[in-house]
């Protein structure tokens, strides 16, 4: 909401007016392309003659994804590049699959640790869209790019690297020290790879925020055309997937839509101008389940029924722990014990989202979680528990507030149904909707008293969860979206530390240092987890069929979020469509 690409994080993480950022535009479906690009080779952007020609046949429509006008494509521009940059126009050296916890060779075929010594393998056989072949040194430089240019969104995952070189399609990285194996470990999945030939001749200012509106990648679609309220790919003939993966397309073009109201959005999935959608829709499991007679749309989830969605993140409530009384840890706890996360999850999403386990960690992550600490020290809905816990929190009966951005309508609903239980125990607490960018200012610089928020994302381990939480030092602006709560424990910060300079391949210790974070954030509570936001699809079988689903083979990420398509598995997902025979062809 924020693998970090923390800045994506909002546009990905599923809310319903965000997102992994921005502004909402209004607009049709099919509308005149303004302009045009090629990512296969340069040449100035131009009026398209043939801007309703994309053929409905072979065109899939997706949207939920893109809050502003597309107008950058450069995958290290965090929070504004266009969707597709990340995974349709440049990949990563890994692909990480959260429903079977495991990584996929991609651009990379293998990897191993020899000492502090990272060595792996380049696919070979694989080009650039302009006909240069990628090689270990596009890898090595992309590398040392991160290590070098500290405006590099990926720079604190190279920390500890000392340097990137190439032989050929072999590439040696070399650690300083103790390597940061965690992060580490979550660049090879989420970093894209750049073209050498290309970077080296930007700024350094322009390799991070230039808009690259030309991009030339190694991933199975080109640019084709945008304009202000949607962004046209078309399919990559020269894909090295297509001849060494046996993966095609069946859509010769895919455009995605800049999203908009709820209600627009449905009205699109419903008509069959949308086919995929990864908008929060409400209501979407009475049109899946037939419920108060609807049916007939022939719309698919990921589950056929209750979550219906993956979890994507954690929605906390987040107290301000540098304020009274939320500096008080038998307050904090009063706070859990008096919030159901059922009731939210029936009342506000209708079953289309999950209720979050105490620890906050999602369930691809549930082999992390100690049953016998949880067992222990977890929370649950318990009235009779939050006031025994507030009587000695010695609260007063202060008014505090709890906000959320305006417009965020589940959220709003939530704090609602959440400020009711509060009441219930005694609590005095007034929801508040500040627009967007008040609302986290506030957050960024502690003024505020309790807010919803979603910063731990889907990853691959508990490490940047933890790191979310402990983050140490405290400033007084906190920007990067770590440790907004503002809670102190060196002690716990020690041991995120000391999980993220463990080799992957300990998992003994590994589990050991997270069983005692578990334990810690359970009776210390700096963040109550309410609810898993999921990761919102919807798929209309209208045009198009076979999309991932548990009951089936194809158990990939649904998701069109560029911390999802760039990184995880959705581009097997895409790969599976089939088109769906239409009457009277």
């Amino acid at each position: 909401m924020n693998c970090k690409t923390e800045a994506t994080g909002r546009r990905r993480a599923g809310r319903r007016s965000v997102r992994w950022t921005s502004a909402v535009a209004a607009g049709t479906i099919l509308l005149v392309l303004a302009a045009a690009c090629t990512s296969s080779a340069p040449k100035k952007s131009a009026p398209n003659p043939n801007a309703l020609g994309f053929p409905r046949s072979t065109t899939l429509y997706t949207s939920g994804t893109a809050y502003a006008p597309p107008s950058n494509w450069n995958p290290f521009n965090l929070g504004n590049f266009a969707t597709g940059t990340q995974g349709l126009v440049y990949e990563p050296l890994f692909l990480y699959d959260p429903i079977k916890n495991a990584y996929d060779p991609w651009l990379a075929t293998k990897g191993s640790w020899s000492g502090s010594t990272y060595t792996m393998q380049i696919r070979n056989g694989v080009k650039w869209s302009d006909g240069q072949p990628l090689t270990g040194a596009d890898v090595a430089y992309t590398i040392n790019l991160a290590r070098t240019n500290k405006s590099d969104p990926y720079s604190s995952n190279v920390a500890t690297v000392q340097s990137a070189t190439a032989s050929g399609n072999t590439v040696t990285v070399t650690f300083s020290g103790t390597p940061g194996y965690s992060e580490w470990q979550d660049y090879l999945w989420k970093a894209p790879v750049v073209p050498q030939h290309i970077w080296s001749k930007l700024s350094p200012t322009a390799q991070i925020t230039g808009a690259n509106k030309n991009p030339v990648g190694s991933g199975p679609m080109l640019l084709d055309t945008y304009n202000a309220t949607e962004v046209a790919y078309k399919t990559n003939p020269g894909w090295w997937g297509i001849s060494q993966l046996n993966l095609s397309f069946k859509f010769k073009y895919l455009v995605d839509v800049v999203n908009s109201s709820n209600n627009v959005e449905l009205s699109a999935l419903t008509a069959g101008q949308i086919d995929w959608s990864n908008n929060f829709l409400p209501g979407i499991n009475e049109l899946v389940s037939g419920l108060n007679g609807n049916a007939g749309y022939g719309f698919k989830t990921y589950y056929p029924k209750v979550p219906y969605m993956l979890s994507a993140n954690t929605v906390w409530l987040e107290p301000n722990t540098a304020k009274a009384p939320m500096n008080n840890v038998n307050f904090r706890k009063a706070l859990a014990y008096a919030i159901n996360p059922k009731q939210i999850v029936t009342a506000v999403y209708g079953g289309i989202a999950a209720p979050a386990n105490p620890t906050g960690l999602l369930p691809n992550l549930n082999s992390y979680i100690d049953q016998g600490v949880l067992s222990k020290y977890g929370f649950k809905y318990d009235p009779a528990l939050a006031k025994h816990y507030l009587a000695l929190s010695g609260y007063k009966g202060q008014a505090i507030t709890l906000e959320v951005p305006d417009g965020w309508t589940d959220w709003m609903a939530g704090i609602q149904v959440i400020s009711s239980e509060l009441a219930a125990v005694g609590i005095k607490c007034t929801p508040t909707f500040p627009q967007y960018a008040a609302r986290t200012s506030d957050l960024t610089g502690g003024n505020y008293d309790l807010a919803l928020d979603n910063n731990a994302q889907l990853d691959s381990t508990p490490w940047s969860y933890f790191q979310r939480v402990y983050n140490l030092p405290i400033a007084k602006q906190q920007t990067a979206q770590l440790n907004w709560e503002r809670f102190s424990s060196p002690a716990d910060w020690k041991l995120v530390q000391e999980a993220g300079t463990t080799p992957v391949a300990d998992t003994a210790k590994l589990h050991s240092i997270y069983s005692q974070l578990e334990q810690d954030f359970l009776q210390q509570v700096p963040q109550i987890p309410v609810w898993y936001n999921g990761a919102w699809f919807q798929g209309s079988t209208k045009y198009w069929s076979s999309y991932p689903a548990t009951e089936t083979s194809d158990q990939n990420t649904p998701v069109m979020w560029g911390g999802y398509l760039g990184a995880m598995t959705t581009v097997y997902a895409l790969a599976a469509l089939q088109p769906t025979p239409q009457t009277g062809q």
